[in-house]
């Protein structure tokens, strides 16, 4: 079983959130994630841009601390390797209310990643009829309006991300190659009082 990482990144600066939420450098780490180390021409080749502006984005990414260089992948020496420096990024925008700058750069970077989810769900319904079927009969989606209180709400997010803990710990028990079956499943759950 491979152990699951649970090395986390927490952002402090309104400067490392407006860094990331360039909606080509989330998906550039996002991409190191899941993929493990790569070069700027490979990670071109999958967003479909030119590796000197992916090469440009990667150092920003590497300028906050979010990716590193990796060790050499092949023999080609004129190849940089990077690597994303931990599985999860966070940050707390309720310690972010009283600062405004910190504020806005917290709003920026959540909209660019809820484009992002938006983006991958477009994605997965457009490839919906390709997907075996079992797959999309697994598949889950939904939304429920709960009154709960300050304190419920709290517990049910710990008890939501128990729950996301749980599995993860089960998908880092597959071979990464899928040989046993698993593929990769991507989980989004939001949970927030309505404005």
């Amino acid at each position: 079983m491979t152990p699951r990482d649970t090395r986390r990144t927490t952002l402090t600066s309104a400067a490392s959130m407006r860094v990331l939420a360039h909606p080509t450098r989330l998906r550039l780490l996002g991409l190191l994630r899941e993929l493990g180390p790569q070069t700027a021409a490979q990670l071109g080749d999958i967003v479909d841009e030119a590796p000197g502006t992916i090469s440009y984005h990667l150092g920003k990414l590497a300028s906050i601390a979010l990716i590193e260089p990796a060790e050499a992948q092949s023999t080609d020496q004129r190849e940089h390797w990077w690597q994303a420096t931990t599985a999860l990024t966070s940050w707390e925008p309720a310690d972010l209310l009283d600062d405004p700058d910190q504020l806005a750069a917290s709003a920026s970077l959540q909209k660019s990643i809820a484009q992002a989810y938006a983006a991958r769900y477009t994605a997965y319904i457009d490839a919906t009829p390709a997907l075996p079927r079992e797959w999309v009969g697994a598949a889950a989606s939904g939304d429920r309006s709960l009154r709960l209180t300050v304190e419920e709400l709290t517990a049910m997010r710990a008890e939501l991300e128990a729950l996301v803990d749980r599995w993860v710990e089960t998908g880092a028990g597959h071979d990464p190659a899928g040989s046993d079956g698993a593929e990769p499943v991507v989980l989004v759950y939001q949970a927030y009082r309505r404005p």
